[in-house]
């Protein structure tokens, strides 16, 4: 009874965590866009607020405020040092499905309990007495806490490994732009149009705080401290440093790309050179055991048998 009850709880709590992921991605703005363009096709005019919210999902109409609501109380009363530190995780990790700190804290929450039901259901299916049966509830509570910092960790390092990748090809394709006569954004406008990456976004998010009034050098000094990648913050330094002494970008774009490609070949090299260290423990634990084995079983044998021993 109690695994088919912790069961019923786990499906549950695993379908409201499938549809809030699922509705949290699109932004409050795009919705309302294509509901006012919905009626606008239709050519019926609206009548009321009531009338376009009742036409929205159950999820928009009652979970998703409601979730919102908890998060913004749970955000409210966390310390505002964790409040900063999990927002500036979130922003390294792109911020995936949309998510705020309330929308992550509240996150957390369900995959406690769903987790922590998980481990009861199966520790209750395998039948263990009740000393470790609270083992499973236990273990799921804890990986339940720790499964959604463990997740924003590696969509993190994803990222910043993703626009370290894409920084030689972009930063080639700004030169030849640049060379070529256009100004910086400009090229940052076709390095977006061609790329399709974190980098590309983060170019397209500076752009949009260029076009709404903020200066060049503080929306690019404010893409430098939100992705925290070094070879990226060294070149956007030399961008504000040659906007400030007024010399010519085109050179600076020049040594900065072969600069990149410089250190992406001394990383490559490195790697190469530390994977026979990578290699050694593998091999010391299992082949060179099996060698071991082959070779001296035989001796061993022999051994034994002079020895009289069976």
């Amino acid at each position: 009874m109690i695994a088919y009850l912790a069961g019923a709880l786990a499906a549950c709590s695993l379908v409201l965590v499938v549809l809030w992921l699922g509705q949290v991605r699109s932004p409050q703005a795009d919705l309302l866009e294509a509901r006012l363009a919905q009626f606008t096709e239709s050519g019926r005019a609206v009548q009321s607020l009531a009338e376009v919210e009742m036409t929205l999902p159950f999820f928009d109409r009652v979970l998703r405020p409601t979730l919102d609501r908890w998060g913004r109380r749970l955000a409210a009363r966390n310390n505002q040092q964790r409040t900063q530190a999990l927002q500036e995780k979130l922003n390294l990790a792109g911020r995936p499905w949309g998510l705020t700190v309330g929308g992550f804290l509240v996150l957390r929450i369900i995959s406690v309990i769903l987790v922590g039901f998980f481990g009861l259901a199966l520790a209750a299916l395998l039948q263990m007495p009740m000393p470790q049966l609270l083992l499973g509830p236990v273990a799921g509570v804890v990986i339940g806490y720790l499964l959604p910092d463990a997740t924003i960790s590696r969509r993190m390092r994803a990222r910043q490994k993703e626009i370290l990748l894409a920084l030689p090809s972009s930063l080639d394709l700004l030169t030849i732009s640049v060379e070529a006569g256009l100004g910086f954004d400009a090229a940052l406008g076709r390095v977006c149009d061609k790329y399709r990456n974190a980098l590309a976004s983060e170019f397209n998010q500076v752009l949009n705080e260029i076009r709404l009034g903020r200066p060049r050098i503080e929306a690019l000094d404010d893409m430098a401290r939100r992705n925290k990648v070094d070879e990226l913050n060294n070149f956007i330094q030399a961008i504000i440093q040659s906007e400030q002494l007024g010399v010519g970008i085109a050179n600076v774009l020049r040594i900065q790309s072969e600069e990149i490609r410089r250190r992406r070949r001394q990383r490559a090299e490195e790697t190469g050179q530390k994977a026979p260290l990578k290699m050694l423990f593998p091999m010391a634990c299992c082949i060179f055991p099996t060698l071991f084995v082959v070779l001296l079983g035989p001796a061993a044998l022999q051994v034994l048998q002079e020895f009289g021993v069976k």
